[in-house]
């Protein structure tokens, strides 16, 4: 395994409520290994979004410590970013000018070069004037992704950006994002309630169980990309993923 990441130790999480607590997360350990894909998988409500903010910085846990490269997360960090399930992209900017964002410091020339790299990374070249509502929904996508890649993030975090799509675009943008990953080496955390999406993507699969999370098991991937999650040798791994999550699966 390669050194680790980002490190989760102890961790819990309250919310204090008007005449009582919600406990979401409790006594988490976690590490990511440098480049690795890891899937946190569980039912809705279940604190994998609430974990994944607390490890970006955009939440506190109420006790326990997250540490990334070694050092203490205190808040949110340039060098890590978020892509969520919501298209987040600017709909009065051209694809051009939404992955700009966050480039503005750079120099013309570096900036020009890096945008254009990323815009033709996910598949959008030709795209580069066109307005979001031009767009469907897939690239719409892209451009979030390639403006959260552009900024040359270590850490990339994922919650759900697949799911609005429909099936046919999920499998292609699950196709991307490996291709994506493999090219570029970034860390990525990747929140899904979808059981074949974390076996297509994930080094690791987190499996957490309902509220309060804690983390049920880890079930390692070790098959090479590109995955064909039908054939039979997967049947006994999406078979103990359904049973983690509490369900009944016939294949």
């Amino acid at each position: 395994m390669a050194e680790p990441k980002i490190v989760v130790r102890g961790l819990n999480k309250v919310f204090q409520r008007k005449n009582d607590e919600l406990v979401v997360l409790q006594d988490v350990d976690l590490t990511v290994a440098a480049g690795e894909f890891v899937c946190l998988l569980g039912p809705s409500g279940c604190g994998k979004s609430t974990l994944m903010n607390i490890i970006g910085g955009f939440e506190t846990a109420t006790s326990g410590t997250v540490t990334i490269d070694g050092a203490p997360v205190e808040g949110p960090d340039s060098r890590r970013v978020f892509v969520f399930q919501e298209y987040g992209v600017f709909p009065w900017a051209s694809v051009w000018d939404n992955v700009a964002l966050g480039l503005r410091k750079l120099g013309r020339d570096e900036q020009h070069d890096r945008i254009q790299h990323y815009i033709d990374l996910v598949g959008l070249k030709g795209f580069e004037k066109t307005y979001p509502s031009e767009l469907s929904g897939g690239m719409r996508q892209r451009v979030a992704v390639a403006r959260a890649l552009a900024v040359k993030p270590d850490v990339v975090f994922m919650d759900e950006p697949l799911g609005a799509l429909d099936s046919l675009t999920r499998l292609k943008m699950r196709a991307e994002l490996l291709r994506i990953w493999q090219e570029e080496g970034m860390t990525i955390l990747f929140v899904t309630h979808d059981v074949e999406e974390s076996m297509q993507l994930a080094d690791r699969v987190v499996v957490m169980s309902p509220r309060p999370g804690r983390i049920a098991e880890i079930v390692p991937i070790v098959a090479p990309h590109p995955r064909e999650i039908d054939a039979p040798e997967y049947a006994e791994t999406k078979a103990r993923l359904y049973r983690l999550l509490g369900v009944t699966h016939s294949f």
